[in-house]
């Protein structure tokens, strides 16, 4: 086993803030520091994504230590999510859906460049993405720079956590040809893997 992850809670609420500390405080793989001192993942918790609340995870993100952020709400709309995702978060959960085991996976999978995001947002994010492409000068989008109906079908499928295989049988596509939308999509945009991939998407609303 390698050093404990270094992580932070951030909570505009104590008790928020005492909740989350409590869940994490026996997990070995995780070491918990304060806001100030160097994280690489920070746990941002409140109860409404609002712009106070979306100022709190743009500060924290952007600070001198730039940790990953996942963010905890109370509950999460596509619009929201889009919101959070924008303000530099990379996972995301709801309160009644978070329990301690859960919370370490999602803290362990971020800090190794993953993106997580509740699979039933998912279908809401792409009709943000679609909205937002309908608006003229849209950033990141259009011809050369947005993603086709295929590469959104398997990128999504990835966001959600499918293996090459599943999402090749769901679509009637071979597992070379999945392999290969990722590869290109992973080249287009000079991304490192397929979890960068979707953290890309999400983050520049391609997906």
């Amino acid at each position: 086993m390698g050093n404990p992850l270094p992580l932070c809670v951030v909570a505009l609420d104590p008790l928020l803030e005492a909740g989350a500390v409590s869940a994490l405080s026996g997990n070995p793989d995780i070491t918990l520091v304060q806001p100030e001192e160097k994280a690489d993942v920070a746990v941002v918790i409140f109860d409404r994504v609002g712009r106070r609340e979306l100022d709190l995870v743009n500060a924290t993100g952007t600070g001198p230590h730039r940790p990953a952020i996942i963010v905890i709400a109370s509950d999460l709309s596509p619009a929201e999510a889009a919101d959070a995702i924008n303000a530099g978060a990379r996972g995301l959960l709801r309160r009644n859906e978070v329990n301690a085991d859960r919370l370490a996976r999602t803290v362990l999978t971020v800090a190794g460049g993953d993106c997580t995001v509740p699979p039933d947002l998912i279908d809401g994010l792409l009709d943000q993405s679609t909205e937002t492409d309908a608006q003229p000068g849209a950033r990141g989008h259009g011809p050369d720079w947005g993603l086709d109906e295929r590469e959104r079908a398997v990128l999504r499928m990835v966001a959600d956590g499918r293996e090459t295989d599943e999402i090749a049988k769901e679509l009637c596509y071979s597992a070379r040809t999945v392999t290969t939308v990722v590869r290109d999509i992973t080249q287009r945009f000079r991304l490192r893997n397929r979890a960068h991939a979707v953290a890309y998407a999400l983050r520049t609303g391609l997906l």
